[in-house]
Formats: C-alpha cells, sequence, structure tokens
C-alpha cells in the first residue's frame, strides 16, 4: 500500500539529500499517514480510513459524515 491520503490525496513528494559536501542523493518525503477508525452513523458502521494528520484536522473540522460522502462520490471504497 502506497503511502496515499484517502482524505485530501496527499502522496509522497520526490527531491534530494544534500550533504554536507553538497552531494544529491534521492530522497522521498511521505505524508505522515495513520490508520484511523470512525464510526459513521449513515453507514451504521465503522469505516477505517488511511488519512494523513492534515486529514484527520479535516475530519474533525468538517464531519466524519461530509468527509465519508466525498470520498464515495469520487467513486473510492470505504
Amino acid at each position: 500500500m502506497s503511502a496515499h491520503c484517502q482524505v485530501l490525496g496527499t502522496s509522497p513528494g520526490f527531491g534530494h539529500s544534500i550533504s554536507h559536501s553538497h552531494r544529491r542523493t534521492k530522497r522521498r518525503f511521505d505524508p505522515n499517514i495513520q490508520k484511523k477508525r470512525y464510526w459513521v452513523p449513515s453507514l451504521g458502521r465503522m469505516v477505517t480510513l488511511r488519512v494523513s494528520a492534515r486529514g484527520i484536522k479535516t475530519i474533525d473540522k468538517l464531519g466524519i459524515e461530509v468527509v465519508v460522502a466525498r470520498i464515495l462520490a469520487r467513486g473510492e471504497k470505504v
């Protein structure tokens, strides 16, 4: 499973690590992905989401019902 947030769609960024001698090596900036379970009253069950820390804040702000509706509208399985 890739580091991908189901709420925001955040995926890894790519760049370089730069050493003291200024050599560049490839690296990957992964989002902070967490597995969280939420109770969704409209579905009548718990759903497990792979969300970033920022996605958790979005769920707190908008509510789980709105977020799950957006995920289902995109055609993604919950």
